[in-house]
This record gives C-alpha cells, sequence and structure tokens, in this order.
C-alpha cells in the first residue's frame, strides 16, 4: 500500500453523502417504457462512487455491489432521484448504501424503488490500494448502518471462502478419472 497516513483523519458519513438525479429518457427504458435494471444498476454506482471519492479522496474502483432490490418501476419521463454515503470504512475499502426514489414530474408522488450496498476500493495512479479515512458514525441511524456493514462484510468474506473451497473441490472433481459401468 502506498499512502502517507496524512490526510487521513477521521470523516462522518455526512462529509460523503452524494446526490444525483436523472430523467428517465426513452434509451435509458425497455419496450414497455420502464427503466433498464442495468441503467439503474449504473446510476447506482456512479452516485455510490461519488460518496467513496468524497470520503477517500482518491481514486476509487467498484469491488462489489453487494445487494440491490428493485422495489417499484420507473417510467420514461420520471425523476430519478439517487443519495449514497458511506456506512463504514475499512483499510481500503468502503462500503456505501445508495438509496433510489422516483419522482413523478406531474403529481410530484416519491416512491422509494432501490436500494443497494456497494464496495468501493481506494487506488492510487499505479492502481496500487491506498488506505482510507476511518468513518466515524454520529447518529443512531449511522451507528447501525456502520455496524451491519461489518456483518455484511463478514458475509461477503464468508461467501468468498465458499465459493474457493467449491470452486477446488470442482476442479479435484476433474482430475480424477471416471470409468463408465
Amino acid at each position: 500500500m502506498s499512502s502517507s497516513d496524512a490526510g487521513l483523519a477521521a470523516r462522518t458519513a455526512a462529509d460523503s453523502q452524494s446526490e444525483m438525479t436523472e430523467i428517465i429518457l426513452p434509451n435509458d427504458t425497455n419496450t414497455l417504457g420502464n427503466l433498464l435494471g442495468g441503467r439503474l444498476m449504473h446510476f447506482i454506482d456512479l452516485t455510490g462512487a461519488m460518496a467513496a471519492y468524497r470520503h477517500s479522496r482518491t481514486h476509487v474502483v467498484t469491488a462489489a455491489m453487494d445487494h440491490i432490490d428493485f422495489i417499484q418501476p420507473v417510467h420514461v419521463g420520471d425523476l430519478l432521484n439517487l443519495k449514497s454515503s458511506v456506512n463504514r470504512a475499512f483499510n481500503t475499502s468502503m462500503e456505501v448504501g445508495v438509496k433510489v426514489w422516483v419522482e413523478n414530474t406531474q403529481t410530484g408522488a416519491r416512491l422509494h424503488v432501490a436500494s443497494a450496498y456497494l464496495v468501493f476500493v481506494a487506488i492510487d495512479q499505479n492502481g496500487r490500494r491506498v488506505r482510507v479515512p476511518e468513518l466515524t458514525p454520529v447518529t443512531a441511524d449511522e451507528q447501525r448502518r456502520y455496524a451491519d456493514a461489518l456483518r455484511r462484510r463478514e458475509h461477503r468474506e464468508a461467501e468468498v471462502a465458499r465459493r474457493k473451497k467449491a470452486q477446488q473441490a470442482t476442479a479435484a472433481l476433474g482430475d480424477a478419472v471416471i470409468v463408465p459401468r
């Protein structure tokens, strides 16, 4: 890892909060006029990256989109409002939560349409991981999200270990000679 610890003063979730609004146009939608899931994921990734940049003050790359719920459809002409903030910072990675609402431009009605958790890794210009500042949760909600982020990280790490073990078992079977009966 390259980076001095200068500039790594702890930050709050409020320091990283980011917001983005998009109007949904026909090229963002499927043949039914509903926002494409992949396009929504793209908007979520961008908004999440903004929060990660604000927290780390360096380049970031998306390491995982851990969880996403598509709750309501979004239609052509709707406004899509996305809000993000860092939930927890680890050594070189950060978990960011993104919440998405749709706003009907005719009625002004707003509905929660999606939520997602992403993991970003801070890197330097050469692609090497760099340390990120700690996150200091302030409010009760931030403290809950901070604790929940550690549980999600532990779950991700256990899942990676499970997949690795399954892959090794599958590879070992590939090496075995199977004799047909």
